[in-house]
């Protein structure tokens, strides 16, 4: 793996440190402040509760701090998508290990959420209107971007004219699979046209030709090397991913039961549905054939 550049501090010194000197002159406003750096005035006045209830200031701060990971999945999934497509693989394997540690921090979200009772719960639901889960844009735009696509899934925000257009053009964006398979055709491997130049807004479908592609990266590990531990990468983060759906079911089941969800979905019901779901399928259907 190539040496990485020692990362850049965000407030660089304007000039030389001199250790013996206690007065470090930084290229900072004289009014820059920690709480001003981070809006934390914004930030920490953003839990407003509808209710009284002692339970719903936790409902609020754990979401907000689960769009906040998943804002930073997003822009590190960004900067793997670019290495992709440069074919340069050696930078994305520090950011799929942040995202390891990111999905961990996702993942441990629910034991903080089942804490909440079923009594707790139901003292605040009704004030959360249709309010839900399911109607997260960024949520939509991280399953868009690794390849679940579902066009159904944009009448949720067609009030939005922002959201919409934002996730119109991550529906028919070529997904992070997407941009992996025309890299192995690039490495010569045997990825079918139809593959290659497809409708990226219609779901993926699973092929015995893709398959036999990653199988023979499989076999082919010591050679390229970086096409295997990058194919590994892909089956933990979603295998994570199954492991956050997992958690998110057996979470909402201990708290309301088989209630219907606020955004309208049928609840667990719908949130088994999706513990089917594979972004990346050859990559698991592959370990059958090794």
């Amino acid at each position: 793996m190539a040496t990485e550049p020692p990362p850049t501090c965000p407030f660089a010194p304007s000039e030389r440190v001199d250790l013996s000197d206690e007065q470090v002159h930084w290229n900072l406003p004289a009014s820059q402040s920690y709480g001003g750096y981070l809006a934390l005035e914004r930030l920490l006045g953003a839990q407003r509760p509808n209710s009284r209830e002692h339970d719903e200031m936790l409902f609020i701060i754990v979401h907000q701090v689960s769009e906040l990971w998943i804002r930073l999945l997003l822009h590190e999934l960004a900067g793997v998508l670019a290495c992709v497509r440069k074919d340069d693989l050696d930078p994305c394997f520090k950011m799929f290990a942040r995202i390891a540690r990111i999905q961990a921090q996702l993942l441990a979200v629910w034991d903080v959420v089942s804490t909440m009772t079923p009594a707790d719960y139901s003292s605040f639901r009704n004030s959360l209107g249709r309010a839900s889960g399911f109607q997260s844009i960024q949520y939509r735009l991280l399953e868009f971007q690794l390849g679940n696509k579902n066009a159904d899934h944009l009448a949720v925000h067609q009030r939005d004219a922002a959201a919409s257009q934002q996730l119109r053009r991550a529906l028919e964006a070529p997904s992070l699979y997407d941009e992996a398979l025309r890299m192995l055709s690039r490495r010569g491997y045997g990825v079918p046209d139809e593959y290659l130049m497809r409708d990226f807004s219609e779901p993926y479908r699973a092929s015995k030709q893709v398959a036999g592609a990653w199988l023979a990266v499989y076999h082919n590990a010591a050679k390229d090397w970086d096409l295997y531990e990058f194919a590994e990468c892909l089956v933990d983060v979603d295998h994570r991913f199954q492991t956050w759906r997992f958690q998110h079911m057996k979470t909402v089941e201990r708290i309301i039961g088989y209630k219907p969800g606020t955004g309208g979905t049928g609840g667990v019901s719908y949130l088994v549905k999706a513990l089917e779901l594979r972004f990346f399928p050859e990559l698991w259907q592959v370990r059958t054939s090794m």
